[in-house]
């Protein structure tokens, strides 16, 4: 859309263009790596159990170990991002993971494996939150969800990929090899995405480029965000909100990340080479999802819709579509009708997850995107947490997968009512302490 005559935004400058494009093919890359490091545990299940006497509680374990400790560390990797920038902070996560991801290949036991699973958590816990930092300082307000929606494709991008490469990488080189391979690239790309990425403040900008990305307005000096602030956004309702809404679309999401597979072969009675093809299906899906969540969220600022309402809105619909398709894929009979359901639930889920994503560079004060994204993403991890062990319990108990879809639609119809009841207004910037020893 061509720049209205009494707009007092300038033009996108061609570097800004290169800017942009570079930075988001940056963060798919990163991204969909961040997915194929989580999945070669899964991969390699049989074999690492084999070899290292594992039983399958201790493979649950350590699943658990990536998806406790990635939730915890999300609360400080905002605040982290947020004062020092994505480029050193994103550089060092991915490199931190990497070494984590390589010492995998060299574990002898349990406690080791234990180790570097929550060291895996840990380390990708900052990408997200930098990835909202990344497009609050480069896009406009009308341009983020759309930017969002692309680095937010890489995490289905990544699952969807991750089976056939990695276990071409483990029947060709054996599974260690597979680990300290995937972590050799982490590195590489680390270094890359700190050889080219610049910070704002570490690009000499024009007026009009600092004032497009300011929308028009007067650029002022972001300042880092303190503890203080921090601990500011959790006395508003929209936090709150943010953190339970993602908790039920993340919670639906890791119930078919994590037993999708198995629901075709148990439930569906799938084999397990039709079972390889099959569950990429809802994940290609999904990466439409996501693009198209971003794209809503454009067009509707565009339409002269709120930039909160223009996320909201999609977020709450998306993630009651989600819902109520997950709740017909456990009632019906048919398998093509099933996994059309459940195809049809990711795509609609990805967009909620892209519209919430979205929500973090509009809701937030300008100095903390990534510090509430990173809280949001800690709530739906919370919620990512609890799905696969639950589903398993109940799937454990009652010998179907279909209480357990239920269970799920019905977490995400309530996260979905309170994202609708507590996301209202943009978080309000704490008003400065005059303690100059505040922090």
């Amino acid at each position: 859309m061509p720049p209205d005559a009494t707009s007092t935004t300038p033009p996108k400058s061609l570097r800004l263009r290169q800017v942009q494009r570079t930075s988001l093919a940056l963060l798919v890359l990163i991204g969909a790596i961040n997915y194929i490091d989580r999945a070669t545990l899964a991969i390699a299940n049989p074999l690492i159990r084999e070899e290292l006497g594992l039983s399958v509680t201790d493979m649950g374990l350590l699943l658990s170990a990536f998806l406790g400790a990635y939730a915890l560390a999300q609360l400080p990797a905002g605040l982290i991002v947020d004062r020092f920038g994505p480029r050193i902070v994103l550089a060092l996560s991915l490199a931190l993971w990497s070494l984590a991801q390589m010492a995998g290949g060299f574990v002898r036991g349990f406690g080791q494996f234990f180790t570097t699973r929550a060291a895996l958590g840990i380390g990708e816990a900052p990408q997200f939150p930098a990835n909202v930092r990344v497009v609050c300082d480069w896009f406009g307000k009308g341009e983020r969800g759309f930017a969002t929606g692309v680095w937010n494709s890489a995490s289905t991008l990544g699952t969807a990929i991750s089976a056939p490469l990695l276990t071409f990488l483990m029947l060709s080189f054996g599974w260690r090899a597979m680990f300290i391979i995937m972590g050799v690239v982490g590195l590489v790309v680390a270094a890359t995405f700190y050889a080219v990425y610049r910070n704002p403040g570490q690009s000499d900008l024009s007026e009009d480029e600092k004032r497009y990305l300011a929308d028009g307005e007067t650029p002022t000096p972001r300042q880092p965000i303190t503890l203080r602030e921090w601990a500011h956004l959790f006395r508003f309702r929209t936090t709150w909100g943010m953190i339970f809404g993602f908790s039920g679309t993340v919670y639906l999401l890791w119930i078919y990340n994590a037993w999708l597979p198995s629901y075709l072969q148990m439930e569906r009675h799938f084999t397990i080479a039709k079972t390889g093809w099959v569950a990429a299906i809802p994940f290609v899906f999904g990466i439409f999802g996501s693009l198209i969540g971003g794209h809503i969220c454009d067009h509707l600022v565009r339409r002269g819709v709120s930039p909160m309402l223009s996320r909201k809105g999609p977020m709450v619909l998306a993630l009651l579509g989600g819902s109520l398709f997950t709740a017909l894929a456990a009632m019906t009979k048919g398998n093509v009708l099933a996994i059309g359901f459940i195809a049809v639930a990711m795509f609609l889920l990805y967009i909620a997850s892209s519209a919430a994503w979205a929500m973090a560079p509009v809701a937030a004060p300008g100095n903390s995107a990534a510090s509430l994204g990173a809280v949001q993403n800690f709530g739906g991890y919370c919620g990512g947490t609890i799905a696969p062990a639950l589903t398993g319990f109940i799937v454990q108990k009652t010998s179907s997968f279909a209480p357990a879809l239920h269970t799920g639609a019905a977490i995400g119809t309530v996260a979905a009512l309170l994202y609708l009841v507590l996301v209202r207004e943009p978080i309000t910037p704490r008003t400065p302490s005059p303690d100059p020893s505040s922090i």
